[in-house]
């Protein structure tokens, strides 16, 4: 024994000594994309995705003909493709990649901008019942409106499930911000809360609405819950991409004092930000492009609660990095999951949350496991 003990003495202390030099893993800060590197990447894949969807498809387009027909207006009248290349490439495919972008920019604006204003990594478009309202008001005019609604369904036609969609959506944020309103400030606990309640409620009242409906209309209702963006127009286009473009421009501008915030509303006041005030704009805002995705596209879940995330854990917490970042990854998980919800079972099209889901949450996961154990904020 005591010939087996005198060598462990000796070893254990040169073992910690020489454990002590060994290099340790870089911080988690120090492991961060830079931003100058990130954004850049994330600009690609998404040009790479948007032209990837433009040429696949049932019929294919060459991306020769893809550039030709792109200037086409400044150009020639067909630039050397044919009518069913130039139909197919205006009418289908560019409005729907477009369509596709703002809707994933919207989602990932609004995730970013709820993450922060409610300082909750949970916090969704969803948690303060746009997507629920949204839902809840075109329920309301696929099974009701020949009843309830027929002016509204007759003067509107084809735009009338948008236009309830928006409706439904602004509702439900106004009621939010109604209760959790006091005469001293906005309880973000009561927003919350709030949400929840909204959400719940208005979910049970389509739920019971599905119920009533028949076939057809079934089919209608969770087509749109499940998310589609088969439905790309131009007119679609230009009013979407005007509301998310000016709602979006408003978060980007709250994204310092969304960073002053996270030091807690006492402290930001005490910086200068005027707390009620962005409570206000950042919702509204929120709710103003949500509502315009969701009218677009239907429900699409998941992108603005993992987008921000992402981002987040690739470059840290500075809103200024992380509200474009999101928005820059919104788009490429939009644009992607469209491009494979057309593809994966043509020529039928799957419903566009479903690729979203499959292909986001295995990434998600992977980074909150990296994360962990790197020590990732």
């Amino acid at each position: 024994m005591n010939a087996i003990s005198a060598p462990s003495r000796q070893w254990a202390p040169r073992f910690a000594a020489w454990w002590r030099r060994v290099p340790r893993r870089e911080s988690g800060a120090a492991r961060r994309l830079p931003v100058a590197l990130a954004l850049p990447i994330a600009a690609t894949a998404l040009a790479a995705l948007a032209m990837a969807s433009i040429m696949l498809g049932a019929y294919r387009i060459d991306a020769a003909d893809v550039a030709r027909l792109l200037f086409a207006p400044w150009g020639s009248a067909d630039a050397g493709a044919n009518a069913q290349q130039a139909a197919v490439f205006y009418s289908i495919r560019l409005p729907r990649v477009l369509l596709a972008l703002a809707v994933g920019s919207a989602l990932g604006a609004a995730g970013a901008a709820l993450q922060a204003l409610f300082r909750n990594p949970l916090a969704d478009p969803g948690l303060i019942g746009v997507a629920s309202g949204a839902a809840l008001a075109v329920a309301i005019v696929i099974v009701l409106g020949n009843v309830w609604l027929p002016g509204f369904v007759r003067a509107n036609g084809y735009w009338s499930q948008p236009i309830a969609a928006f409706i439904g959506a602004c509702a439900a944020t106004a009621g939010v911000y109604a209760i959790a309103r006091t005469p001293w400030s906005t309880s973000v606990g009561l927003m919350l809360l709030a949400g929840v309640a909204i959400t719940v409620l208005a979910e049970s009242i389509t739920a019971y609405l599905s119920y009533l409906s028949n076939d057809e209309q079934l089919r209608q209702l969770l087509l749109w819950r499940l998310g589609t963006l088969g439905g790309a127009t131009w007119p679609i286009v230009a009013v979407t991409a005007l509301l998310v473009g000016a709602g979006g421009a408003v978060l980007l501008a709250q994204a310092r004092q969304l960073n002053l915030l996270a030091l807690g509303e006492a402290e930001a006041r005490h910086l200068g930000v005027r707390v009620e005030r962005l409570k206000f704009v950042s919702v509204t805002a929120a709710a103003l492009i949500v509502g315009a995705a969701v009218a677009a596209s239907g429900a699409i879940f998941f992108i603005g609660l993992v987008a921000p995330h992402l981002v987040r854990l690739a470059c840290g917490p500075d809103q200024r990095t992380v509200m474009p970042g999101a928005m820059l990854l919104g788009a490429v998980l939009t644009v992607g999951g469209d491009l494979v919800a057309r593809t994966a079972a043509a020529p039928a099209e799957l419903p566009l949350g479903v690729p979203v889901a499959l292909a986001g949450v295995p990434m998600f996961l992977a980074l909150l496991l990296r994360a962990r154990r790197g020590g990732w904020s």
